[in-house]
């Protein structure tokens, strides 16, 4: 399945990837589409014949538990919606915690790493085998970036992929930034990983910007790209011909002569990187006849996986002790990434909380999050940083504090207010602001 050259759709840049000359798909993050109607961008794009991919990042097939058949269902109405040739996942833990540990449910807001071990990996591919069995399209997985690495690991990051292919018969989705922010961080070798891994698995690849600080990568997708991680799609390019490769960028969105310019560059170093074209014969084509009849779990590997993901995840976002064997400066480092990320993203998705607490809104809710872990999702969490505020007695000025309240209890409710409610509500608040 070829797709070509594409860009990942956000509604921020909406107009400007519509413009865009020489996109021959886009990948949407499915979380942020509705179930039953799409936005009027990915309507025209797709009467226009551009392929839209859903990409999803709230699954946690790496996770420990089984895949929530909510969640599957969701994503797969979204491939239904959307007439997708694929749906794409991470390769990551989200959530730990719960009835496997009989501890609270911990939600980590971002994609962590999988350790690779023979036991994750067994509990991983059993994951994606359920998911592959309730998805109408076929499922590609990523590869993420990690700012850790868990000790006492087993095998590589090549060929534990190389593994899930073998034993699920999965796709792959390719981030060279990912490899290049684990080559800087866990000093591991993206040719090495390139190496090892099936190449001919390959659905598509992410190419997305990062930056440096004090020696760690992150992997922001709201920096250009750099030269580093134009070299590892090169690496990839001089070993296999990708089906499609996208440009990733989530945040600081650039003019659109400037994404242009970022895709001209991938489209040159793919060109320059190229392999001699075969003298017959189409592309190699993924195994055929399927994978091997799954093997059960081992008894105990969820129990195992559960335990040592919900103490990391706990040391991450609740402060308590870190497990052995881990670097404690990088977990401080991935700790603190994670409280950022949060602040964030409650920010977009609860604008009024910026704008009711002004400069203050940031400190205090990272003094928030320091000791109270996110157990549901970043609206949940919005809603209950309005509440520890107010229970508080924040903020300080008046006329703030009725606008916190009347803005928690307009979203605090079982169900939506009715349109009565909401008027009348929308006239107070305009008489709060007065």
């Amino acid at each position: 399945m070829e797709l070509g050259i594409g860009i990942g759709w956000r509604p921020e840049i909406a107009d400007e990837v519509e413009a865009l000359a020489g996109i021959d798909w886009v990948e949407a993050v499915a979380e942020n589409l509705c179930a039953d109607h799409l936005p009027d961008s990915l309507v025209r794009l797709r009467e226009r014949g551009v392929r839209v991919v859903p990409h999803g990042v709230a699954l946690g097939l790496g996770g420990a538990d089984r895949p929530d058949p909510a969640r599957l269902a969701s994503l797969a109405a979204r491939a239904e919606l959307l007439g997708t040739p694929l749906v794409t996942e991470h390769i990551a833990f989200v959530r730990a915690g719960g009835p496997l540990t009989a501890s609270p449910r911990l939600e980590a807001g971002h994609l962590l790493p999988v350790p690779r071990t023979w036991d994750a990996l067994d509990v991983l591919c059993e994951n994606v085998r359920i998911a592959q069995d309730s998805l109408p399209v076929p499922l590609a997985l990523e590869n993420i970036a990690a700012l850790i690495t868990w000790p006492g690991e087993e095998l590589t990051e090549g060929q534990f992929l190389a593994e899930l292919v073998e034993r699920t018969g999965v796709r792959l989705l390719i981030d060279v930034a990912n490899l290049h922010t684990n080559h800087v961080n866990l000093g591991q070798d993206p040719a090495k990983a390139l190496d090892e891994l099936p190449v001919e698995a390959i659905a598509y690849v992410h190419v997305a910007g990062g930056v440096e600080r004090n020696g760690v990568w992150h992997d922001t997708h709201a920096h250009p790209v750099t030269a580093p991680v134009l070299q590892v799609l090169a690496e990839l390019r001089s070993r296999v011909d990708p089906p499609g490769v996208l440009l990733e960028r989530d945040d600081a969105f650039p003019p659109a002569a400037e994404l242009a310019g970022e895709l001209d560059a991938i489209r040159a170093t793919l060109r320059n990187a190229a392999l001699p074209a075969p003298a017959e014969g189409p592309r190699p084509a993924v195994r055929s006849e399927g994978p091997p009849p799954a093997a059960p779990v081992p008894a105990g590997a969820r129990d195992r996986t559960a335990v040592a993901q919900t103490a990391l995840l706990s040391a991450l976002v609740a402060g308590t002790p870190a497990p052995e064997g881990f670097d404690h400066r990088r977990l401080r480092v991935q700790s603190r990434a994670l409280a950022a990320k949060r602040a964030d993203v409650v920010a977009k998705v609860a604008p009024e909380l910026p704008e009711i607490l002004g400069d203050g809104f940031r400190a205090a809710f990272l003094a928030y999050a320091g000791s109270r872990p996110m157990s549901g999702g970043y609206r949940r969490d919005a809603l209950d940083f309005a509440e520890h505020v107010l229970i508080a007695g924040g903020p300080a000025d008046p006329v703030a504090r009725r606008r916190l309240t009347y803005w928690w209890q307009d979203r605090s409710g079982a169900r939506p207010p009715r349109r009565t409610t909401r008027l009348v509500r929308a006239a107070r608040a305009a008489l709060v602001r007065k």
